[in-house]
């Protein structure tokens, strides 16, 4: 297999898998395999996971997904898919004895099936636009899934006659709920469609006697419909009449039925729109009524699916995840009254957790600043977490350089955190490069997840050559609650810059960063704050914007979500013009003096191409030293391997034209 030879060139391009390494390199950290989309069996004696790792040999610059299985104490670990298409979503049927997962092996995404016992797995849906998420009905015997809209015989026709014109935002291609029954046999009939009209569903649930289904959908399939509307419905299988249940500003959406059926949970902004990132967790009757919240996570920004893991047996209470701080944390919630619990107390990052429908069993994946992610197990009622899984302990790598979680306050006083990685070869009372990193969003954040992972930006890699690495989480992340979320509303570049620059001026003050030699990087937001650091200060040496937004005038009328950007200035650059000009650093373009490298993806639709490339001939034309890159077939950041690691050696031989190691 194509995977199995990538790892063993990379073995000895690297000096052998096991052979101690001297230093990182990007073409360490690609060989990390992540785990994700966790699925326990009904029982709980199985669990169904998603594995992913690089494939960069020859010709190829992808990542494959395999789907593996493990018994609930780690034993039995095997490998089920074995395709050149990847294999994603496992989900059990509710016997156990198969699972369905989805795979683009025919072309189209569509849903296969497996018994769990082996053999080659059968495709259930033949479906010519292909399928998207699935859910098997309680009692197994049929599976729904979302499918967009067929393209109509004039729009075919007009395709292979070269006249395929595209009208923006009309003809929308709309997903809805299918229904196909259950067989072991191969079945290439149709499947029936049980939802019609001009909205598009993102997101359903099975009642638990398998005769409704509760579904969210907003009015446009668009990235940026998202962020203002959308409502939740309930779908009558036997007449497929559907009713409104959640009709009101803002999103609602990530329903899910009680055991009971009695209530539906959901994920809300609370009936006003929350573009820059408020979510609750609410409930209500599962035939309409009055929504009402529950109680409060301290950080309130949840996902829209994934956000609510399970319901307990007794459906008196919701478990539900949320970010705090550097972490991530389960909450256990009530349904009546207004109690909330951490139930987590461990180290590192977790991700990806399941609950076993009997509240027994929970699993998630794990990673610390200095351990890869891993899969781990535990009682519910006592958590003790077990380690199931091996994919990347038997790694053998460069010793980790040291990260701590690092605290300050900014210039107003306010209290911000980040986390410091010390360089390969620190030695206390020397001084050191310092790469500042500034993430994205702003509503992101820096996590404890493993230092040596490969991203955008690989930590090791730049601590390995000597430099120490800053990623602090200023005002606007995500992670520390609502005020500091939102405390950067209309303030893009000035209080969020004071946050960040007070962090470089904390590590300069431990005598470990050498004021002399400052350089720093960012993609996306990050990328617009390295724009405007760049306008602000000369302090840094060097500088790389990835896909940056230095005019936020030109962004809003081009990106993907305007909305996200016009809720955080307050309101329309037409009517806010100064505002924006305010906050863009392309109007301070005189002011640089920092040698700016420019990165940015050619088919970038969040934060378009122009906007690198404003920048970059704007620097050019000051003569301010510049270059730009522009990475083929890129959207809003490297989904390429091979792409993905020319980044970082990329910005270091950037740095180091002006930055003496």
């Amino acid at each position: 297999m194509n995977y199995i030879r990538t790892v063993l060139v990379l073995s000895i391009f690297l000096g052998g898998i096991n052979g101690q390494r001297s230093e990182w390199t990007p073409e360490i950290s690609i060989q990390l395999k992540s785990i994700s989309d966790l699925n326990y069996s009904k029982d709980g004696d199985r669990l169904a996971m998603v594995v992913r790792e690089a494939l960069i040999e020859g010709e190829k610059s992808e990542y494959l997904n395999q789907i593996w299985i493990a018994s609930r104490n780690g034993s039995d670990l095997t490998q089920y898919t074995y395709n050149e298409k990847s294999s994603s979503h496992p989900r059990f049927s509710p016997s156990g004895k198969h699972f369905a997962f989805l795979s683009e092996r025919a072309e189209k995404s569509q849903i296969w099936v497996m018994s769990v016992t082996g053999g080659e797995p059968w495709q259930f849906t033949y479906e010519k636009e292909g399928v998207g998420t699935f859910s098997w009905s309680p009692n197994g015997s049929k599976i729904a899934f979302l499918m967009k809209d067929d393209k109509t015989e004039d729009e075919e026709k007009n395709e292979k006659e070269k006249k395929d014109v595209i009208l923006v935002d009309q003809n929308f291609k709309y997903s809805h709920i299918y229904i196909k029954n259950f067989t072991t046999e191969v079945d290439t009939n149709k499947s029936e469609r049980f939802t019609e009209g001009n909205y598009d569903i993102n997101g359903f649930d099975w009642h638990p006697q398998g005769t409704k289904i509760v579904f969210s959908h907003r009015p446009e399939p668009t990235y940026n419909s998202g962020f203002g509307s959308g409502d939740i419905s309930l779908l009558e299988l036997a007449t497929k009449e559907v009713k409104s249940i959640v009709n009101r500003e803002g999103v609602d959406g990530g329903p899910s039925f009680s055991p009971n059926g009695k209530l539906i949970a959901f994920i809300s902004n609370g009936g006003q729109r929350e573009e820059i990132g408020l979510s609750d967790v609410f409930v209500v009757d599962s035939q309409g009524g009055k929504p009402r919240k529950l109680a409060e996570t301290p950080n309130r920004h949840f996902r829209w699916f994934g956000g609510i893991i399970n319901w307990s047996t007794d459906n008196k209470y919701l478990y539900v995840n949320d970010y705090e701080k550097t972490k991530a944390q389960i909450y256990k919630i009530s349904v009546k009254g207004n109690k909330i619990t951490p139930i987590l107390n461990v180290s590192g990052l977790v991700s990806s957790p399941v609950i076993t429908d009997d509240g027994k069993y929970i699993a998630f994946v794990k990673q610390g600043l200095d351990v890869p992610a891993e899969t781990f197990t535990s009682e519910l009622k006592k958590i003790s977490p077990k380690k199931i899984t091996d994919f990347n302990s038997g790694l053998k790598t460069p010793p980790v350089a040291k990260t701590e979680i690092l605290g300050w306050k900014s210039k107003d006083g306010l209290e911000i955190e980040g986390l410091l990685t010390y360089p390969a070869n620190y030695k206390k009372g020397e001084k050191y490069p310092l790469a500042l990193i500034i993430h994205g969003g702003p509503a992101g954040v820096f996590t404890q997840s493993y230092t040596g992972n490969p991203g955008i930006y690989m930590v090791q890699y730049f601590a390995s050559n000597g430099y120490a690495v800053l990623r602090p989480n200023p005002r606007g992340s995500t992670g520390y609650g609502k005020d500091f979320r939102y405390a950067n509303y209309k303030d893009w570049g000035f209080g969020d810059y004071e946050d960040i620059m007070s962090g470089v001026d904390k590590v300069v003050s431990m005598g470990l960063a050498d004021v002399e030699r400052l350089g720093v990087m960012g993609w996306s937001y990050g990328g617009y704050m390295t724009s405007f650091v760049v306008t602000r200060t000369d302090r840094f040496k060097a500088a790389s914007m990835g896909a940056g937004l230095p005019n936020l005038i030109s962004m809003t009328s081009t990106t993907d979500i305007p909305d996200y950007l016009v809720a955080h200035m307050g309101g329309e650059f037409w009517d806010n013009y100064e505002t924006y000009e305010k906050h863009s650093a392309i109007y301070r373009i005189k002011n640089v003096v920092t040698p700016t490298q420019i990165l940015h993806g050619e088919n970038d639709l969040r934060v378009p191409f122009t906007q690198g490339q404003e920048f970059y001939v704007a620097l050019k034309r000051k003569g301010v030293p510049t270059e730009m890159a522009v990475y083929p077939r890129t959207p809003h950041g490297p989904r390429e391997p091979k792409l993905l690691m020319d980044v970082s050696p990329r910005i270091l031989r950037w740095f180091d034209k002006y930055i003496k190691r």
